[in-house]
């Protein structure tokens, strides 16, 4: 199997910015994390991080070609402008999470909407980075399932 974890603006600056909302966890740590529960799941993990919508898109589409069994996904601030982001996802097909580390539902109102939301089987929110790992493995349950009904 074959995940691809990608994440928005800012998201490199984890442990730095805003740690009420992110935490203290750098986003080094996350990507140990969840290469590490990755290895155990017998999952290949492919990790990016950009600040640039194009960049994603561009990493959306690769999931596809490369034959990707599905993606986790945060998009930071896109994901409340981003129809870029949601037309990659929906012309892929492929199973899709949308991750944040805080609960955006408690949060200020212009993040109240997400736009790549449509696209997703999932969306998880404030479980911190273990939102990730949470998301890594409805990944792999959702997609085995689909496997066996096939």
């Amino acid at each position: 199997m074959k995940l691809y974890i990608l994440n928005g603006p800012n998201l490199n600056m984890l442990g730095i910015r805003e740690p009420e909302h992110y935490g203290n966890t750098t986003y080094e740590d996350l990507c140990t994390l969840i290469y590490e529960h990755c290895k155990e799941k017998g999952i290949e993990a492919v990790l990016y991080q950009s600040n640039h919508e194009g960049d994603l898109v561009d990493k959306i589409q690769e999931a596809y070609f490369e034959k990707a069994d599905g993606i986790v996904i945060n998009p930071g601030a896109y994901t409340h402008t981003s129809i870029a982001l949601l037309d990659a996802l929906k012309s892929t097909s492929l199973p899709a999470v949308e991750v944040h580390i805080s609960a955006l539902e408690t949060r200020e109102d212009f993040r109240q909407t997400s736009y790549i939301r449509a696209a997703c089987e999932k969306t998880i929110t404030g479980e911190g980075i273990n939102g990730y790992i949470h998301a890594i493995d409805f990944l792999f349950d959702f997609v085995s399932k689909k496997e066996r009904s096939e």
